[in-house]
């Protein structure tokens, strides 16, 4: 109805509401609605099946690195722990004692083994001298040599035995081994005694809980859902069109729907490399230098990214622009008191503002769109509200 009004007024009695080309600072921006999102999310879950104790946090709660967040019933794996450390103090005790008594004990048998075949030999020597005198009988020279053979046997054997127990012998080997085996037990218990508790991976907030004390929880069931400390990121779908109007470092201000007073700073940090073909958008990320501390994570929040600016520029309303969406958008402009078609080229386009490169000068006044007069009609003007 008002563009009726304005037409039939233009026709009736030549007068028309006229736009002026002015000059000044002018805005150009990408407008979009977009949430509050973390860079990262870190899921907690147990390694180990067991029994919830006490749940330390709730959502919301700031957490440090380190910090316990949940305990689960530990007497179990205390026990191992302790059953560990009793095997490692056998196995350290074996050795020690290897080292300490059965080196010696070995080397004690050696020499009385070695005493003992000395002793054998010299008997079988002299039984020989007697048995070829005529003195003892051939019996008794098989039991002598019988008796050395066991001599230097038992020789052979304290021998390998004392050789064993060398600190590079096979019974150190194994000892040394055990010892190994039952320190890496130790440490397995003590690694599992420690999934007891689960710990803060590093600062953040906690977003999610999803388990009270007294349930059974199993290997890889989130319990807490973390958002780690560090820059606030605004996550928003931006028309398709709009892609070229967008660059990074592009500065921007945002406000929180809760929130519509408050305004803070952002910074385009992030372009998608594809577009949504279902949504015919593109999903872009702002980084918050400085959050506001009433900030939540999935708040919705307006962002007005600026993606030009003149400090100084022509500008006309853009409702005054003819076939803005064509080849060549035109102006109706009134000079002389008579109306004329002007070309114009246009630049950035602000809140229903737009550049004017080419085609007027400051201070021309424009016949609105919507006003149907034509070119080379005669007309008065007046001033736009």
């Amino acid at each position: 109805m008002v563009v009726s009004a304005l037409a039939f007024a233009a026709l009736r009695n030549d007068t028309v509401t006229v736009n002026r080309v002015e000059e000044g600072p002018l805005r150009q921006s990408v407008v979009a609605s977009g949430r509050v999102r973390t860079p990262e999310r870190i899921a907690l879950s147990p390694q180990l099946a067991g029994r919830v104790m006490a749940v330390e946090v709730r959502e919301g709660d700031a957490v440090d690195t380190g910090q316990p967040l949940i305990r689960l019933d530990d007497r179990e794996w205390k026990a191992a722990v302790d059953q560990a450390s009793a095997a490692v103090t056998q196995a350290e005790a074996r050795l020690r004692q290897l080292r300490e008594l059965g080196l010696p004990v070995a080397e004690q048998a050696l020499r009385q083994a070695e005493a003992t075949a000395l002793q054998a030999r010299q008997q079988h020597r002299r039984v020989r001298e007697l048995v070829a005198r005529g003195f003892y009988s051939q019996a008794q020279l098989d039991e002598a040599r019988r008796a050395q053979e066991v001599a230097e046997s038992q020789v052979a054997s304290a021998r390998l035995q004392r050789d064993s127990q060398q600190p590079d012998g096979i019974e150190v080997a194994l000892a040394q081994s055990a010892l190994e085996q039952a320190r890496a037990a130790q440490i397995a218990a003590q690694t599992r005694l420690g999934y007891a508790i689960l710990r803060a991976p590093s600062a953040g907030a906690v977003l999610t809980r999803a388990v009270e004390a007294g349930d059974t929880v199993q290997p890889g069931v989130v319990l807490l859902t973390i958002a780690p400390a560090g820059d606030t990121e605004l996550t928003v779908q931006i028309d398709e069109k709009n892609l070229g109007l967008l660059r990074l470092g592009q500065p921007a201000l945002a406000s929180a729907d809760a929130y519509p007073g408050e305004r803070f700073g952002a910074e385009l940090a992030f372009i998608a490399p594809s577009v949504d073909a279902l949504r015919g958008s593109v999903e872009v990320r702002l980084r918050v230098p400085e959050p506001p501390p009433y900030l939540r994570h999935e708040m919705t929040v307006s962002i007005d990214i600026e993606a030009a600016r003149r400090e100084q520029t022509l500008m006309i309303p853009a409702a005054a622009v003819r076939e803005t969406g064509g080849a060549q958008p035109w102006v109706m402009v009134v000079r002389d008191g008579r109306t004329e078609r002007q070309s114009v080229r246009l630049g950035i386009r602000g809140a229903g503002r737009v550049e004017v490169l080419e085609g007027v000068a400051v201070g021309e006044a424009l016949v609105p769109a919507a006003v149907d007069v034509a070119a080379g009609q005669a007309v008065r003007t007046r001033a736009a509200p």
